[in-house]
């Protein structure tokens, strides 16, 4: 059997263990992007503040990128795999205890361990590229990161069951994320992805973190990503507050959002083939493309259709943008050089993210005396991190061509 039939028989098993996983596990992602500014809007003193509860997960994850990253150089992805689901599980038992006790602090307490989680969370589309050949690895990302499909359907459905199942509002779906993660810690067990192995003390050292950042492809990878998920975060994360702000009831706040999560990852069943025969650059221009359109549309009213529209357009932009930034990351550094990069970029990429959605929730409740007000100036938001990402990519493009094909 040829080799790369021989790494991608692997890959394709391994696949299949992630994509239940980012569908499982991954479910509690939207559930706690639904409920997280709700649950901080009637906790905060400071309307403004009604976002940080997911800013909180974001800042969790980007601190806890590198060390994620460490963690499965050393010791593999599947215990960094168990560590993310443990945090994740701590973390809905934290945020359950502060709604019980009615305290805002400790309810943030806990989406800084969530975020733990949501840093692993994000290395499922590297370990998917692990054991793949140059040829199967957009492919290989882009089915694991459709396994959001099912999340998007899971998650919001979870909501709408346990939301009231308690006195205390929205305590039912932070337990039910409790379980989610013991659960679903276990199809960890039947990953099958090698340690990586130590460096040989003769070994090639690799290029410095700034030699990484410095190199073009990735720096363009890394920025895309970025803009991407930044944008994508700034829109979500204030959504649910302007829907309900707007008039329209929470089933409809999760309606849009389970679309949008939809929107996410349905087009991840051929992102990787459009990829692989159009170029990377150009799923990734077309992205940045369609998450203006979100923006546009956005603009253009409030009627619970340009909701739904919008948010469509803004997952599938982001869905473009992320995975054809990951697939250009993936191919442009060294094996040895996986755990820097990879930790780096996650690092620079929820950095990002905590910065939008710190400013999600500034921008939709302080920013105007309407709903409307605060919604317009959340998607005006937009256009400056678009013309960087743009002009990064079109940079590339004309004065560093792709050195190889993905």
């Amino acid at each position: 059997m040829p080799i790369n039939a021989q790494a991608d028989s692997r890959a394709k098993r391994n696949v299949i263990v992630l994509v239940m996983a980012q569908a499982f596990l991954g479910a509690q992602m939207p559930m706690i992007f639904i409920l997280g500014g709700l649950a901080g809007q009637s906790l905060a003193t400071n309307l403004c503040l009604a976002t940080l509860p997911i800013s909180l997960i974001v800042l969790g994850s980007m601190l806890a990128a590198t060390p994620m990253s460490a963690i499965m150089q050393k010791w593999g992805r599947r215990t960094g795999f168990f560590v993310g689901a443990a945090s994740g599980a701590m973390g809905g038992m934290v945020g359950a205890y502060g709604l019980y006790l009615g305290s805002f602090p400790v309810f943030l307490t806990g989406g800084l361990f969530t975020g733990i989680y949501m840093s692993a969370h994000g290395f499922y589309r590297f370990a998917a590229a692990d054991t793949a050949s140059d040829a199967f690895r957009p492919k290989a990302i882009s089915y694991v990161m459709a396994g959001g499909l099912a999340s998007a359907i899971i998650g919001p459905q979870l909501v709408k069951l346990t939301s009231a199942a308690f006195v205390i509002p929205f305590m039912g779906t932070y337990l039910t994320v409790i379980a989610v993660n013991v659960v679903g810690a276990f199809l960890f067990l039947m990953l099958d992805i090698p340690k990586p192995t130590p460096p040989a003390h003769d070994a090639p050292v690799g290029r410095t973190r700034w030699q990484l950042l410095t190199t073009p492809r990735i720096a363009v990878a890394v920025i895309c990503a970025m803009v991407s998920y930044a944008l994508m975060n700034l829109v979500m994360t204030s959504t649910p507050l302007a829907v309900v702000g707007c008039g329209y009831t929470r089933n409809n706040a999760a309606d849009v959002v389970s679309l949008h999560v939809l929107a996410m990852f349905v087009p991840s069943f051929f992102t990787g083939h459009l990829i692989a025969r159009f170029g990377v650059e150009r799923i990734m221009g077309l992205g940045l493309l369609i998450l203006a359109g979100a923006g546009a549309v956005a603009l253009s009213g409030i009627d619970l259709n340009n909701f739904f529209i919008a948010l469509a357009f803004l997952g599938v932009g982001w869905n473009f943008g992320f995975i054809g930034a990951t697939t250009m990351l993936a191919g442009a550094h060294d094996e040895h050089e996986r755990g820097r990069m990879q930790g780096l970029n996650d690092l620079i990429v929820f950095g990002g993210v905590t910065v939008a959605s710190l400013a999600s929730g500034g921008l939709m409740n302080c920013s105007g005396g309407t709903a409307v007000e605060g919604w317009t100036a959340v998607n005006m938001a937009m256009l400056p991190l678009l013309v960087l990402a743009a002009g990064a990519l079109l940079w590339l493009v004309v004065r560093h061509p792709a050195s190889e094909e993905y």
